[in-house]
């Protein structure tokens, strides 16, 4: 029995929550393991390549992963969904799938690369663009994590993904001490990916079955194309304001400024996580409370909005008042310039809270079809500011724009859409008096 299961038993769970428990104990354990791995090599490997060239790299992640989600099109919860019905016929699922993820991977691969020659004139760029762009095709066999996650069986991948995070540290400090080239550390963050689909290939052996019995369907493929593809759109719109800042700061400032910048996110990213631990362990309740009294839903709803965003604030808070001390021991004295972008750069925490906690009820509600609006709101939001702001304020500018971006997408944008406009009321509400609740939390388990 694994540590993860030993605890989980203690909380004597009946055998359907036991297995949900489970699952989420190892999901949320891979995401630590990764933030905290990724952290902290990310220190060792900054304060070795300086921020210039660390801002390279980062503009260079941002650079693919904005193209990279064309390669997935939004097959992610079409594949979890179609592959937990019962009869499913899983081997046509998942060889459909990855065929076409294949297909996209090549052609995203190719625009990425095309795109970064016309419009970067270093060629040592586009060199690095190219190497990195090989993580898209390793990142068609998710296709594998994706069976595992409609299974819930999350165990496995995550064994993989711990294992893929704690190669590929070695892999780093390896080149950390052989004071190796940046472009060395950019193949190291592809092979990442490449250690990451060897292991779902390796647990999907041993536990599901023979990769050779896959098929593909191309009646098939069309259905699963046209169920995909408003997930595509709301996907892409996510992630463009996510990472779209880095790459325009590498655009229209400099690769040193990127490197500031990508220094805060480090630790934002990390607080970040603390809403979506919050997230999983309370939709079930909520799913389960709407069906039984909607009234009571409404309000415990409520209470979780509440202390998920004010908790953030809170956290946010300290963050930014620590701002200086944490990057000077942390990342050192080469990276100061990225205090005053943490100390602001904290605050995107609780308008990330606001906004997934929002999305959250929308999927609980069945209303996520529309999501698509608000998302592009942000989007929009974030490139017009950015490319107004950033020449003349810089990292600073577009520190305040990430944080407009989420209000405007997870917040401003659920007026638009009139659905949405419950949600908008809530959430004002929890701005306003909010904080009131943040002691009461354990009223949403009873």
């Amino acid at each position: 029995m694994s540590l993860v299961e030993y605890i989980v038993d203690k909380m004597k769970l009946s055998p359907t929550k036991h297995k949900i428990a489970v699952n989420v104990a190892w999901s949320l354990l891979g995401k630590i393991v990764a933030l905290l791995g990724g952290l902290l090599v990310g220190i060792v490997v900054a304060r070795y390549l300086g921020p210039e060239k660390y801002g390279m790299m980062n503009y260079v992640i941002s650079f693919v992963t904005i193209f990279q989600i064309i390669s997935t099109f939004g097959l992610d919860n079409i594949e979890v969904r179609e592959e937990a019905k019962e009869g499913a016929d899983v081997n046509v699922i998942i060889g459909t799938s990855f065929v076409i993820r294949i297909i996209f991977a090549v052609i995203t691969m190719a625009a990425t690369i095309i795109t970064s020659l016309i419009f970067e004139s270093d060629i040592y760029t586009t060199i690095y663009v190219a190497v990195y762009s090989f993580s898209i095709i390793f990142r068609t066999f998710d296709v594998i994590r994706n069976r595992f996650t409609s299974l819930v069986q999350n165990e496995y991948v995550v064994k993989a993904e711990i294992s893929r995070t704690l190669i590929g540290i070695c892999v780093k400090l390896f080149f950390l001490w052989i004071s190796a080239e940046l472009i060395w550390f950019i193949f190291a963050s592809a092979f990442d990916y490449f250690l990451l689909s060897g292991g779902y290939i390796v647990s999907y052996k041993r536990k599901l079955g023979k990769i050779r019995q896959w098929k593909f369907d191309k009646k098939y493929a069309l259905f699963l194309i046209k169920e995909a593809f408003p997930l595509l759109l709301t996907s892409a719109a996510v992630f463009i304001y996510q990472r779209i800042d880095q790459v325009m700061i590498g655009n229209m400032v400099d690769n040193e400024a990127v490197g500031y910048f990508a220094t805060a996110s480090r630790f934002v990213e990390i607080l970040m996580f603390v809403p979506q631990i919050i997230t999983h362990t309370v939709a079930p309740v909520l799913v389960k409370v709407r069906q039984d009294s909607p009234s009571q839903y409404t309000m415990k709803a409520q209470l979780f909005m509440n202390f998920t965003v004010w908790s953030m604030v809170v956290l946010a808070l300290m963050l930014s008042v620590s701002s200086y001390w944490i990057i000077s021991l942390t990342f050192g004295e080469k990276y100061m310039n990225a205090v005053p972008i943490l100390a602001i750069l904290a605050f995107k925490a609780p308008a990330f809270a606001l906004s997934t906690t929002a999305g959250n009820m929308l999927v609980i509600e069945g209303l996520q079809k529309y999501a698509i609006i608000r998302d592009l709101f942000g989007c929009i939001v974030c490139i017009s500011l950015n490319y107004l702001m950033l020449p003349q304020y810089g990292t600073i500018a577009a520190s305040y724009i990430a944080i407009l971006s989420y209000l405007c997408a997870g917040y401003l944008g659920d007026i638009i859409v009139p659905a949405y406009r419950h949600i908008f009321l809530i959430q004002t509400k929890t701005i306003l008096t909010g904080w009131k609740d943040l002691i009461n939390f354990k009223k949403i388990f009873k």
